[in-house]
């Protein structure tokens, strides 16, 4: 365990916090105080903490998605939004506030128009609709792209993320019987192992978490570049 804690960086007591919460699998035991751990380890660590200390998610939560995915029975579809639909904030629906009601029905019918396939249960459908409703509280609301302009652009960045999740069948690297999982596994993530689920679950983490992160960054950044451009007083340059 000492040797997991230094390459990993995280401490002894937090790694054995870990173990009793049950988000980290035992190691295999040795002596009677003394276990190996080894990669499949490591990364699971590099995951828990990916998953707390970036998207900010409580120990629950992470178990929830531990469970999802040692689960080779769950699909991948719905170990992706296992991670997804536990992602901070969460908006509660209001039902007796009318611009509430109109933001959520503006919401229907945008997703409708899409025809995008997303559960009614979706948090990301309250944060959506929050927002809508702030936008239209504002006396001087900034004019700027329509909402479908960017969901479109969110439409292909996703397609993009989700199309770089390769299932080891698609590299030629299905998994032998009685190895991780029974081979042939299909479209939809069932009977992968473990190993390759976590290859899976790391790639969509990466793109909803970490790389959320990275397009909020590159955002502000892009919009103080910007203003600058258009709005800093020439004494400034």
């Amino acid at each position: 365990m000492s040797e997991l804690s230094r390459r990993s960086g995280v401490p002894i007591p937090t790694i054995k916090y870990y173990l009793r919460e049950g988000l980290m699998m035992p190691g295999t035991a040795t002596a009677a105080t003394r276990a190996e751990y080894g990669q499949p380890h490591l990364r699971r660590l590099r995951l828990i903490r990916a998953l707390l200390e970036v998207g900010g998610l409580p120990v629950a939560s992470i178990r929830r998605i531990i469970e999802a995915l040692d689960d080779e029975s769950v699909s991948l579809h719905v170990l992706f939004g296992t991670v997804q639909y536990a992602l901070p904030p969460h908006i509660s629906a209001r039902p007796g506030d009318a611009d509430w009601q109109a933001a959520a029905h503006e919401v229907d019918a945008l997703l409708a128009g899409l025809g995008w396939q997303v559960e009614p249960d979706s948090p990301a459908r309250g944060l959506l609709a929050g927002a809508l409703v702030a936008l239209g509280r504002l006396d001087q609301a900034p004019a700027g792209p329509s909402l479908r302009v960017y969901a479109e652009a969110m439409r292909r960045l996703a397609g993009l993320e989700i199309d770089s999740v390769r299932m080891p069948a698609e590299a030629g690297q299905a998994p032998e019987a009685g190895a991780d999982g029974p081979a042939g596994a299909g479209p939809a993530g069932l009977g992968l192992g473990v190993a390759e689920r976590t290859d899976a679950l790391e790639s969509v983490v990466a793109g909803m978490v970490l790389y959320e992160h990275v397009i909020i960054a590159l955002r502000r950044l892009a919009q103080e570049d910007a203003s600058a451009r258009r709005f800093r007083p020439a004494a400034m340059e």
